[in-house]
């Protein structure tokens, strides 16, 4: 008798900077996870694409159900991949969605493919390199035409610098409907200075932006993610109350006065002087 999957060596491959990828069982929640040297990167449950295990990307999926009418197919592109697991969600909830995934890895992909098959029939196109310059070669019917751009890009623990800029951000509305939105996943720690760089940057070229996360993350105690929201159209009042209601709770979302006051003398970042993310301690993802 075969054994089951579980039980087997986890599946892995090296990736291009040397780290190594493997997809396990969670111990911890139904589906598999992902993770690079260590660091969880993305969790799938292939039985219920609609379950969103990791916090950030709950909150994620929170706002992109606020998008157009509900069950409404939208025009997707994902900066980052993973395990695909915003791609699937938006599939399940929003079947006949069009969307398109730039990876930088093809390794990974391929595991991926290989251990986590993407549903059968969905309209998921993958295009390996690096995500600003994809951004570049995605076809020119997509120009304005974007109706959620997500970017959820790590280096192992780290999002690269170049994907944090003024100039990045620029690149990325350009892409945008009027009314379609930006998602950005920051990752920081303690006093938020990385964060608020980031906030403050995404407010130079988005006239309208919130920040969702959990209380004691967005007050800079502990390390934890924060998801940026931007468009160049209001997001309607009506959002909030879902939005808290949706959780991970104890949820938070600031925007305004709060965001003002979040980033008052932070600078924007711009590609001469651009940083990566923190680096996380190991101790944040025991668990």
């Amino acid at each position: 008798m075969a054994r089951a999957r579980f039980e087997e060596p986890p599946a892995s491959v090296r990736l291009s900077n040397g780290t190594l990828a493997h997809v396990v069982r969670s111990a911890y929640a139904g589906g598999w996870e992902l993770a690079v040297d260590g660091t969880p990167q993305s969790h799938v449950d292939l039985d219920d694409p609609t379950h969103l295990h990791f916090e950030y990307v709950a909150r994620m999926g929170a706002v992109i159900d606020q998008l157009r009418m509900p069950g409404q197919p939208l025009t997707a592109v994902h900066l980052g991949a993973g395990a695909m697991t915003l791609p699937r969600y938006v599939e399940a909830t929003r079947p006949g969605s069009r969307q398109q995934v730039l990876e930088l890895e093809p390794a990974l992909v391929e595991l991926v493919r290989s251990e986590l098959p993407l549903p059968r029939g969905a309209s998921i196109r993958v295009r390996i390199g690096d995500a600003r310059e994809g951004l570049a070669r995605l076809p020119a019917g997509l120009l304005g035409n974007v109706d959620l751009l997500i970017s959820d890009v790590f280096a192992g623990a780290q999002t690269p610098a170049h994907l944090t800029t003024v100039e990045f951000y620029t690149a990325a509305e350009r892409l945008l409907a009027p009314e379609g939105v930006l998602l950005v996943n920051v990752a920081d720690g303690a006093g938020l200075a990385f964060a608020r760089r980031q906030i403050a940057t995404v407010r130079a070229v988005f006239p309208h932006v919130l920040v969702l996360a959990e209380v004691q993350v967005l007050k800079g105690r502990r390390f934890g993610n924060l998801v940026i929201a931007a468009s160049r159209s209001p997001l309607p009042d009506q959002w909030l109350p879902r939005l808290m209601a949706a959780g991970p709770h104890p949820a938070k979302v600031a925007q305004g006065a709060e965001l003002d006051e979040l980033v008052r003398s932070s600078r924007v970042a711009t590609d001469a002087d651009s940083t990566p993310s923190p680096k996380p301690a190991d101790s944040v993802f025991q668990r």
